[in-house]
């Protein structure tokens, strides 16, 4: 892999971290008490029955939506700090190198196939 490789990745990687951040900003919002940082916002559509139904679906549709995107972003943020050290790239389990086609389809990857594989048929 070579440097303009990485700087590709990089660019990637800020561009899915700005767009996970714009997503998580429309159904959750920042909160420092928050072990994740996130929290789900209840909405508000009105005081009866059907209208608190509708709030309730929509809160743990947002709750879910929210914990995905912020596993994704914290994905991201990682990738972007392994480019950082000079740790992209390689497999956290194995230490060979991640294929460049995964990469391109999964920036934010830590392991390569064979690992993930292994890992996958453990659980």
């Amino acid at each position: 892999m070579d440097k303009a490789f990485f700087k590709e990745m990089e660019l990637l990687l800020l561009d899915m971290k700005h767009k996970l951040e714009a997503e998580l900003g429309g159904v959750t919002r920042r909160d420092v008490r928050s072990k994740e940082g996130f929290d789900a916002e209840f909405p508000d559509y009105g005081d009866k029955e059907d209208e608190n139904a509708s709030e309730v679906a929509t809160f743990t549709d947002n709750l879910a939506l929210g914990r995905t995107l912020e596993g994704t972003l914290d994905d991201v943020v990682a990738a972007l700090e392994r480019l950082q050290k000079g740790t992209y790239g390689k497999c956290r389990y194995c230490q060979k190198d991640i294929d460049e086609r995964r990469l391109r389809a999964r920036p934010e990857s830590s392991s390569c196939i064979d690992c993930k594989k292994k890992r996958l048929s453990k659980a």
